[in-house]
């Protein structure tokens, strides 16, 4: 794997650690939870290769980039505002942005409050969906184990995860990806509310093949740097985003397609998102549902996941 460089970028009062390479129109990739700029290291020679300038920062919080304290301070328009402070910094006038996980989540709200200058939006692995209190309580689970929901109490789950980072980021790459047996990510409910995150996922001695000793260890070297504090705090901010004024009957204007693995077990929280999910576009390129991957296809699966990129962005972005 080739080595990078990096760019230290600041942007809406943080500075983020920014892979950038390549000439021609800007092409954003954030990851999401718990990952960071490494997710995407089979997509950016490829997209440099045809033609795409390519920045993929570690997001707040997350790897060598800022790592405010508040909880507040990752919010969701903060995040956004950072993709937009960011290509400001790299001279675009305007950007296309691919999110993943919850880097879907800043994607499609940066789209949804700067059309302007989010010209195109491409989410991977979680389709556009309003978090509601029942996201992060589920109705009839109250004495069920649900992580989100875990997540919300400061400082617990860091506690857990920080105990023993190699074997946290073991069990929770294994957990959603597609060599897991179906169903292992949510059994997390089976167990009581009271139980651990690492607990509720199981120990892995072999790592899957798309996920190697040395991928492990630039993951370990990032999260040495971080912590779950940051990452964490994401998900605090999740209670009243739904109520934003910006997601009161939201659309998207701009061209936007959506890719996942199909044994990604995320799909299931909402059973009906195939339904839901072309609603809020008004012009949807394709849903492409990638065989044999999981939760993480850039890794899983990285040239059909690339190929998907590929066509939407040569699709959408004039070079």
């Amino acid at each position: 794997m080739k080595s990078r460089s990096f760019e230290m970028i600041e942007t809406n009062g943080v500075t983020l650690r920014t892979v950038v390479e390549g000439n021609g129109p800007l092409v954003i990739l954030l990851h999401g939870w718990p990952q960071c700029w490494y997710l995407w290291r089979h997509q950016i020679e490829p997209l440099v290769a045809a033609g795409y300038r390519v920045a993929v920062p570690d997001q707040r919080g997350f790897g060598g980039s800022s790592k405010p304290e508040p909880v507040e301070a990752y919010a969701i328009p903060v995040l956004c505002d950072d993709v937009v402070g960011l290509a400001a910094a790299l001279g675009a006038h305007e950007f296309t942005l691919i999110g993943h996980d919850f880097g879907c989540l800043v994607s499609w709200n940066t789209a949804l409050l700067h059309p302007d200058v989010c010209r195109a939006v491409m989410g991977l692995s979680v389709p556009f969906w309003t978090a509601t209190d029942s996201t992060i309580n589920p109705p009839g689970m109250d004495d069920q184990f649900w992580y989100i929901r875990h997540f919300q109490q400061p400082g617990v789950a860091e506690a857990e995860l920080e105990a023993n980072l190699e074997d946290s980021l073991r069990r929770l790459y294994h957990a959603l990806s597609g060599d897991a047996a179906p169903g292992t990510w949510l059994k997390q409910i089976e167990f009581p509310r009271n139980s651990k995150i690492t607990d509720v996922l199981p120990a892995v001695e072999k790592l899957p093949a798309w996920l190697t000793e040395d991928d492990l260890k630039v993951y370990l070297e990032c999260y040495r740097e971080s912590g779950f504090r940051g990452p964490i705090n994401w998900y605090r901010n999740l209670p009243g985003l739904d109520k934003l004024p910006h997601m009161a009957g939201a659309r998207f204007t701009q061209p936007a397609a959506f890719a996942a693995g199909a044994d990604d077990e995320v799909l299931n929280y909402d059973p009906e998102w195939r339904e839901k999910f072309p609603r809020a576009f008004d012009d949807l390129r394709f849903i492409e549902i990638i065989k044999g991957a999981g939760h993480w296809l850039q890794a899983e699966k990285p040239a059909e996941t690339t190929a998907a990129m590929l066509r939407f962005l040569n699709n959408v972005t004039p070079l």
